[in-house]
């Protein structure tokens, strides 16, 4: 049975599922930073999948990544899997514009969590419901 890390659903909010991963918005508006968990238990390295889940990890991504990319105006994106804090397999897609508070420098560190508020979250899902169309579900979180 797949089960969140307490971390991840600590600093997260829940938008929904793709086929293999869940995906998560972290709860820090100085970013729109998004992870995706595959629900597979007891993963902390890509290795550790079968090799259809691998290639689905990375066409879940790519596909998010192309979709921030439009959706956010990205001038990068940063997509890592680094799992040293959250041993849980997880990637992050994460939308970075020249001038964010920590550009060029990555996010890890820069300035504290900002959380979201009711009303930038819901603009959020409300932009991916209509982007999201294919092959994923969402939760009400």
């Amino acid at each position: 049975m797949f089960a969140l890390d307490s971390r991840l659903q600590q600093d997260t909010l829940p938008i929904g599922d793709f086929p293999l991963c869940r995906l998560l918005l972290s709860n820090d508006s100085n970013y729109p930073w998004f992870i995706l968990v595959p629900r597979r238990d007891d993963i902390s390295e890509i290795f550790q999948l079968d090799a259809a889940d691998q290639l689905l990890l990375w066409q879940e991504t790519t596909a998010l990544a192309e979709l921030l990319k439009d959706a956010f105006s990205a001038d990068k994106l940063n997509v890592a899997a680094l799992g040293n804090v959250v041993s849980q397999l997880h990637m992050h897609v994460i939308v970075r514009k020249h001038g964010d508070v920590a550009w060029p420098a990555p996010v890890w560190g820069k300035q504290p969590a900002k959380p979201y508020n009711a009303e930038q979250v819901a603009a959020i899902r409300e932009r991916l419901r209509l982007l999201l169309t294919d092959n994923f579900t969402f939760v009400e979180g």
